[in-house]
């Protein structure tokens, strides 16, 4: 082995050591704090995850905390009951012979008070736990938890099958009990697509704790696929949200725009919406009045967009903040350019009944406060970087910040009366891992960067530059995010601590069409991908090196999904530019992708058209996608390409990546493909682990 790769390794397994914050939670009065971490355990090849406890004083100083981590790998959900009496868990394990089981325990602080195997109850499938369907949720009064999983399917056999005719097990009309459903078994059957494989219609499961009874609610159309559920706070229904399935499931990961309704169902089966149709809606909230909030947003259009906060109460819905344009003015004379968040924090009220919530901003996630009263916003972060709020208990705060030079870590803080938010003091209260110095004195900077010649209603955009200290002229890997409606944050990142421990600037651009910049600058890029956003992309590099002592002949790019998309446009548009590409599962060609991906409403809104199935195929939008591929630039290219593809890749099929691995290897260009068992956002231990050190490994090789 190299030394060149030793370094390589030797940089990833100590950025690997680096836990990050998965949730917290504040109990006791805030006197205590709950946490979840996440680590990489490389000999075991997977993801490790681990409670830590901390306990505070009136101040919010840590007086003790858990002597160790305690592993809880194996929970599934877990939910603290509200007065604090019980704690909820789903669990997995395996039995001896490898089969998977679910369990449902109620824990109290002295004793293991229910544990409920649901495998064997039958009733349902497996429970969500993923971030759009699932959650655990208690009734206000600790006597039951509601849950969704899947449905359960009913038997299928083949047409011929030999068994055994046993009378006695029929139900007197000759048919048999249960009979299962002969020449269905092969029935094609749609799940949600990338990241929420198997699951197909989910329901809502409710588990009476006195009785252990669970029961899986009815009311809904057998159309509907709910979650995000929670009890009302009488605990006589519950509340979630609900996606239709017909005619087609698109997928659900990343895409905040699927047609959805809040609802109401009572335990015994009575149905309401509560919002209108025509839109996607998400994160029901209930504050302590009982009035219900949520984001909400139009269905259709791009996959991720700007939300608007709606409230129902006594006097109806009404808007707390409104979709924002380009930026609008809120408290200490502040600019805020709308939400942008997927979820609230499960507790987001106040004492007094303020709401707060985080959200990207362009280059940060910052976090606010608002009064649903007076529509006042208050910007409460903690600082330079990105603050995620975790839980509000009374008037306290609990959040996890980090910035590029900076792992994550968990503040808290108590918030100051109303109109005095802005002088909250953050208290950090776990111990830092420190990042190795040439990540921590890195150099982080904003660059505000705009077309000036430009006639285009929409001109400026963001970037991030991230570069170790040198005496000498450093590398550069020019970085789009994908998307293309997301956006980069300064937040720490194990691939940019990388970057700058192998010695290499990098540049994450947030082109025009990211998130957090005002809808009207996020609605620009729609029929103008391949256009705006390669533009934006070529005008930061030139910006950077004409800024930064950077050497012009070791310029590479990175990128995955519509970022994959983007370097392999510069490769091929700017060949003299760019000398090494590392892509990971990137569109390569939208005409292709729109018949294989779980989002073909994408290749139609991002290419400049209305989505749909019926009617004939209309060549000129085929055409239309054709054009805005990077496949139409690929005879151009000239820097060595590594691919980084799926094979389980819902979403980018890895299809893309090998046809233009193909062309590229015709043309006489260095070509080489990576293929893992994974799915789009390469995200396994063992995926991780080998795209990142190769790609590192592939431009060192080079690079000049």
């Amino acid at each position: 082995m190299s030394s060149q790769l030793e370094t390589i390794i030797n940089a990833y397994k100590t950025l690997a050591k680096i836990p990050s914050v998965v949730s917290g939670r504040l109990t006791n009065n805030g006197k205590r704090v709950i946490s979840k971490w996440s680590i990489r355990n490389l000999d075991k090849s997977k993801t490790t995850k681990y409670n830590l406890e901390y306990f505070l004083d009136d101040n919010l100083k840590v007086v003790a905390q858990s002597a160790f981590g305690t592993d809880v790998s194996n929970e599934l959900l877990s939910s603290i009951s509200p007065l604090e009496t019980y704690r909820a868990v789903i669990r997995e394990e395996k039995d001896k012979k490898d089969a998977k089981k679910q369990y449902l325990e109620v824990w109290s602080r002295n004793n293991l008070e229910h544990s409920i195997d649901l495998t064997a109850l039958d009733i349902h499938g497996d429970v969500y736990a993923d971030s759009e369907f699932g959650g655990l949720n208690w009734s206000s009064d600790e006597s039951a938890v509601v849950y969704v999983a899947e449905r359960k399917l009913p038997k299928f056999e083949p047409y011929i099958k030999r068994k055994n005719e046993d009378k006695s097990k029929t139900d007197g009309s000759g048919e048999a009990k249960d009979a299962p459903r002969k020449g269905e078994e092969f029935l094609y059957r749609q799940d949600w697509g990338e990241q929420l494989v198997g699951k197909y219609l989910s329901v809502i499961v409710v588990c009476e704790l006195q009785t252990e009874k669970v029961t899986v609610l009815e009311g809904l159309p057998e159309s509907w696929c709910p979650g995000q559920v929670r009890f009302a706070p009488d605990g006589k229904s519950v509340f979630g949200v609900a996606w239709e399935t017909e005619p087609r499931r698109l997928g659900l990961i990343f895409c905040t725009n699927r047609p959805s309704v809040i609802f109401s169902l009572t335990l015994d089966g009575n149905l309401t919406k509560v919002s209108a149709d025509g839109l996607s809606v998400r994160s029901p909230r209930f504050n302590a009045n009982g009035d219900l909030f949520w984001l909400q947003r139009s269905s259709g259009g791009p996959h991720h967009a700007c939300h608007e906060l709606k409230r129902k109460g006594e006097t109806g819905i009404t808007t707390v903040i409104p979709i924002v344009d380009s930026d609008m003015k809120i408290g200490e004379n502040q600019q805020f350019y709308g939400l942008y968040c997927q979820a609230l924090p499960s507790r987001c009220f106040t004492s007094d009944g303020r709401i707060v919530f985080s959200t990207p901003q362009k280059n940060e996630i910052r976090s606010y406060i608002s009064d649903p009263d007076g529509g006042r916003i208050v910007d409460i972060s903690n600082r330079t970087g990105s603050t995620s709020l975790l839980d509000v208990r009374g008037c306290q705060l609990l959040a996890v910040c980090s910035d590029l030079n900076t792992p994550p870590q968990l503040y808290t803080a108590k918030l100051p009366a109303a109109g005095q938010e802005s002088r909250v003091e953050w208290i950090r209260i776990s111990q830092p891992t420190a990042a190795p110095e040439s990540v921590s004195k890195a150099k982080v900077e904003y660059l505000e960067l705009e077309h000036k010649d430009s006639k285009d209603d929409v001109k400026s955009f963001t970037a991030i530059y991230f570069a170790p200290v040198s005496d000498k002229k450093l590398p550069l890997i020019v970085w789009p995010h994908g998307g293309p409606h997301s956006g980069f944050v300064n937040a720490f990142s194990i691939e940019a601590a990388m970057h700058a421990m192998l010695g290499f600037a990098s540049l994450q651009i947030n082109y025009r069409g990211s998130t957090g910049a005002g809808q009207a600058s996020l609605l620009s890029l729609p029929k103008k991908v391949g256009d705006f956003d390669v533009k934006d992309c070529k005008l930061a590099t030139d910006t950077a090196l004409s800024r930064y002592p950077l050497d012009p002949n070791r310029v590479g790019l990175t990128g995955g999904s519509h970022g994959g998309f983007l370097v392999t446009h510069l490769s091929g548009q700017y060949p003299e530019t760019y000398k090494a590409v590392v892509t990971r599962n990137p569109v390569i060609d939208v005409a292709s992708m729109f018949n294989s991906t779980d989002i073909a409403d994408w290749c139609a809104v991002e290419a400049g058209f209305e989505f749909k199935e019926s009617g004939p195929v209309s060549e000129e939008e085929l055409l239309a996608m054709r054009r805005c591929s990077p496949l139409a630039h690929v005879h151009k290219v000239k820097a060595p390409t590594a691919l980084m593809l799926g094979s389980g890749d819902k979403r980018v099929p890895h299809y893309q990546g090998l046809e233009y691995a193909r062309r590229l290897k015709a043309n006489g260009v260095a070509t080489r493909v990576y293929m893992y068992d994974d799915n789009h956002s390469l995200s396994s231990p063992a995926a991780e682990m080998d795209n990142l050190i190769n790609g590192m490994h592939w431009f060192l090789q080079h690079f000049p």
